[in-house]
This record gives C-alpha cells, sequence and structure tokens, in this order.
C-alpha cells in the first residue's frame, strides 16, 4: 500500500469520463493538460494514430513537469472511431454529428483507443492500444436529429457516448465497454504494474 501511496498518476486529458474511469483505481491522479497538437499523416492507420496521439499528449505534460512530481507515471489516451476505412472523430458541429450518425446507424463499426504511461522518474514509456466493435441500431432521421439535439455528441468520437443517452441506440459490443468509453482500464493497470504501480496491492 505504501508503494501506492508514493506514487500517482498525471492523467493528460480534461475528459471527465477519463477522469472517472481513472478515479476508480484509487490511486491518486492529478489532471494537467497537454494542449498536444492532434495531426496526423493521411497515410496512418488507426491504432498509429492512437498511439501516437496517446504519447504525444503523455510527452507534453512530460515536457512541462517540474522536478518535484518525479513520482508521477503520466498517463495520455486517445480514442477514435472507424467505420470500415472512414476515422470519425470529434464532430465539428450538429451537421457533422448528424453525418456521423446517420452513416453509423444498423452497422459494426470499431473503436480504438491509445494509452501511453511515460514514467517521469525514468523517461520509461509503454504504449499500446485496444479495440472494441460496436454495433449501433437502425435509427430512422427523427432519432438521429433527437439524440443530436441533446448536446452529447459534441465533444465525443463518432459523435455518440456510450455511457449517457447514447446507450439506447446502440445494440451490442465486442470488446471492452471501458476502452469505449475513452479508457481501457484493464489494459491501464497491466501498464502500471509494468512500471511498478500495483493497483491490486
Amino acid at each position: 500500500m505504501d508503494e501506492k501511496a508514493s506514487r500517482y498518476i498525471i492523467l493528460a486529458s480534461t475528459s471527465p469520463r477519463r477522469q472517472e474511469l481513472i478515479a476508480a483505481l484509487r490511486i491518486p491522479f492529478e489532471i494537467m493538460p497537454s494542449d498536444a497538437n492532434e495531426d496526423t499523416p493521411a497515410g496512418w492507420g488507426p491504432s498509429m494514430i492512437v498511439e501516437n496521439l496517446a504519447l504525444r499528449k503523455a510527452d507534453a505534460v512530460y515536457r512541462k513537469m517540474s522536478d518535484s512530481r518525479s513520482n508521477a507515471i503520466i498517463v495520455g489516451s486517445d480514442t477514435i472511431v472507424v467505420l470500415e476505412s472512414d476515422i470519425l472523430g470529434k464532430p465539428v458541429d450538429d451537421n457533422d454529428a448528424v453525418r456521423m450518425i446517420s452513416s453509423l446507424q444498423g452497422r459494426t463499426h470499431k473503436v480504438f483507443t491509445g494509452v501511453a504511461c511515460v514514467d517521469a522518474l525514468t523517461g520509461e514509456r509503454i504504449v499500446r492500444h485496444r479495440m472494441t466493435s460496436v454495433r449501433m441500431k437502425p435509427l430512422n432521421m427523427d432519432q438521429v436529429m433527437s439524440y443530436v439535439r441533446s448536446g452529447e455528441p459534441n465533444d465525443k468520437a463518432g459523435a455518440y457516448a456510450i455511457q449517457g443517452l447514447g446507450a439506447s441506440i446502440i445494440e451490442g459490443i465486442e470488446g471492452d465497454y471501458f476502452n469505449v468509453v475513452g479508457l481501457p482500464i484493464s489494459l491501464l493497470s497491466d501498464m502500471l504494474s509494468e512500471m511498478g504501480m500495483h493497483v491490486l496491492s
């Protein structure tokens, strides 16, 4: 228990969803936005995008830190939705959200989340990703518009939140639910263990 108490996490994200998930680990943590550039080359595949951006976010926070924070492990994460070969990020406006939900309805898509851990004490880096398949119900345009008007699609990859009202439009998933929310906790706990921070100690 002393080991857990002596180390803590810095979450390189302002996402309320990721904050709630990481709080479930019962490890002390603080929030430090990364403000990292999220542009990626056109030729990159989904796993490369999320792993690169997760590490970019964690590294950006690492560079901002002072020595007094050296006992931290910085966690960066990035999530994208992939429909066949199309990558769906966050909608730019309601019309974009309508387009995304309309394209996803009645079909199965993949959600990729990258996770990066940077040990501020040693500079060690671990980067991984997880993929979950999600099937959305067939929807009519009234249902699509109603969901978009709820405001929930704003700032969400793929324009929906599986943990909110979006649960009503999801038919099923194959894989890690928390990956779709935005932070695969099981994967993260394994990565933290490799760095000496054991969640179940």
